[in-house]
């Protein structure tokens, strides 16, 4: 693999890791910091983490700052969030290794923070949510909670009738895991913003939005997922487990499918439309939702984000065998404008993508 830069970073002993990290999130950085978009190569091998510095000047630009091998293993597949940032923490999943890999930001670099285990029996994770106090890890038997960022388990492990969950997010009172065996789990916290209390129902689906759901993001207490194969590929679920389908771009699968999902300004929500080479966008409202438009890529969408200022939309795609973040600006009216694309790397696909500001 031909990369331009890695690094491997050093073993931090224990004793000094979290102390390590939690004084690094909380040294200021001197001057104005640099956007940094992160991604996964995802390598079935040597996994690693790809750093691209944001120049946010007159003409904007993507340039690749380094790329740490996290010493796990990837191959992930039908997943998004396998790699979260939020504030100057962040983690990356290992689904070959059965380990999540912190992330810290120190000034305009990234450096690795140690591995956190996964509970017992639970194996192959392949997406990630962070809030302020924990982190939630999904794979193929488990949904699981950990102290942030000592990693610590924390709340009750909840176990998966089936390996196909597609990614985990986090809302004020519960979590979500989408299953693309055509299911949504509804997986209450213990308390606002605690961990997962063991608990889980499933949210039922109306028979016109519960073909394969992948990708998902909360605004507030209500969730919104992609049920990506079927006419509403788009919906909303309150925490009453009420859903709200929204009919998708037409044609529907397998023309368009909205498949992954990051949470604009005010009512906007951005989809990865895979087959559709485009990023679809949806409003809603107290009542449901409308399908906006969509706008075209140069490949595939796997993953997509939003900046936390709303000002930068980052969505990976491979195109010609290469893989690419490109960055879109936000204006006012939360439609997009293509600013830039990364440089190939030598990477076939990425997965996940995170900002950092």
């Amino acid at each position: 693999m031909d990369f331009q830069k890695l690094r491997i970073s050093h073993v931090w002993p224990a004793a000094f890791t979290v102390a390590a990290i939690l004084i690094g999130a909380v040294l200021p950085a001197a001057g104005q910091r640099v956007p940094l978009i992160l991604t996964s190569t995802n390598d079935a091998n040597n996994n690693a983490v790809v750093v691209f510095r944001l120049g946010v000047g007159q003409t904007p630009f993507l340039s690749l700052a380094e790329t740490l091998r996290t010493g796990g293993q990837g191959g992930a597949a039908s997943n998004a969030g396998i790699l979260q940032f939020r504030n100057d923490l962040g983690a990356v999943a290992n689904y070959g290794s059965n380990t999540v890999t912190r992330l810290v930001r120190y000034g305009d670099s990234i450096d690795l923070g140690g591995a956190i285990n996964l509970a017992p029996d639970c194996v192959k994770p392949d997406s990630l949510a962070l809030t302020a106090t924990h982190l939630f890890v999904v794979g193929a038997t488990c949904a699981e909670s950990h102290v942030w960022p000592s990693g610590l388990l924390d709340g009750s492990v909840v176990s998966l009738s089936d390996a196909s969950a597609a990614q985990i997010a986090v809302g004020r009172t519960w979590a979500a895991v989408t299953m693309t065996s055509g299911s949504v789990l509804q997986l209450p916290l213990t308390e606002e913003n605690g961990p997962l209390n063991g608990n889980l129902n499933d949210v039922a689906l109306p028979e016109d939005a519960n073909n394969t759901p992948l990708g998902e993001a909360f605004w507030g207490n209500v969730l919104g997922f992609t049920p990506a194969h079927s006419p509403d590929s788009f919906a909303l679920v309150d925490d009453d487990g009420k859903v709200n389908p929204i009919l998708g771009p037409s044609p529907s699968y397998p023309t368009n499918a909205p498949c992954w999902v990051a949470k604009g300004p005010k009512s906007l929500w951005y989809t990865g439309n895979s087959p559709g080479q485009a990023i679809s966008i949806f409003f809603s409202d107290s009542q449901g939702g409308a399908f906006y438009k969509s706008v075209p890529l140069p490949g595939a969408p796997t993953d997509i984000t939003v900046s936390p200022d709303k000002k930068w939309l980052a969505v990976i795609y491979s195109a010609v065998g290469q893989a690419h973040v490109a960055v879109f600006s936000i204006d006012d009216y939360g439609d997009l404008a293509p600013v830039a694309i990364s440089p190939s790397i030598g990477v076939s696909s990425f997965s996940g993508v995170a900002f950092s500001e």
